[in-house]
């Protein structure tokens, strides 16, 4: 199967890119560095030296590399069986006291991304008639919280996004699923001073996206809500 995952040089992207490779599948991933997909490749090559790994440098905020991207896909036969939109940004603030722009850049990085990256995807997914979209949303889709401002903005848009998708794409047999992660060990959380064992490992979200893909085509998960076993931080 081919495997698209975008934002995936690290975190969440990285883990799902070689939970995938694991069980021999074509794997695509991009990232804006060049040099963080060339080091995603190497730590995929460690988990199956035999992986097929397709690499793209794209700013998935830039709907024209987003587009082009698509075609590029498109063009070398890589359509997706499984469409994972992992590319997002975290910005710490509070809506009252934010940078003037953050909002913009939230939802340009957060919503538009997959919004725009799945449209350009799905003619040719729904002509096939199969697929799986997973989008990466978070408990802050769900909750507001402290310090959280156009973050979760952007992140309760993208749930909105995923619920919108999947009753329009029942008909056409594609599956979406919305991935709702409490706090988990990525560069979001660089440099913060937290006991490991209170927070989810990467690998941990990957599991069960791996695992949801594995369903027959008469069975979809809708939502995946994962939370560190303490509860939120």
């Amino acid at each position: 199967m081919n495997i698209v995952i975008t934002g995936a040089s690290k975190g969440i992207g990285k883990a799902v890119a070689e939970r995938f490779a694991k069980e021999g599948h074509s794997i695509i991933i991009c990232s804006r560095s060049r040099q963080s997909l060339d080091a995603a490749v190497a730590d995929i090559a460690k988990v199956n030296t035999a992986a097929t790994v397709h690499t793209y440098e794209v700013d998935m905020s830039i709907p024209a590399q987003v587009k082009t991207f698509a075609a590029q896909l498109i063009e070398a036969a890589l359509v997706p069986d499984v469409l994972i939109n992992n590319a997002g940004q975290f910005i710490p603030g509070s809506i009252y006291n934010e940078e003037e722009g953050t909002l913009e850049k939230m939802i340009e990085v957060n919503l538009y991304s997959a919004y725009h990256f799945t449209r350009a995807m799905l003619p040719a997914m729904m002509e096939r008639r199969s697929g799986h979209i997973f989008n990466i949303c978070s408990i802050a889709s769900l909750q507001a919280y402290a310090n959280g401002g156009s973050y979760s903005i952007s992140k309760f848009a993208l749930l909105g996004f995923s619920k919108n998708l999947r009753e329009e794409m029942k008909p056409h047999g594609i599956k979406v699923t919305a991935v709702l992660p409490g706090a988990t060990m990525t560069d979001s959380w660089a440099g913060a001073d937290i006991e490991p064992t209170r927070i989810m490992e990467a690998n941990d979200v990957a599991e069960m996206i791996y695992a949801s893909s594995q369903l027959s085509a008469m069975a979809v998960v809708e939502d995946i809500v994962l939370r560190p076993q303490l509860g939120d931080l």
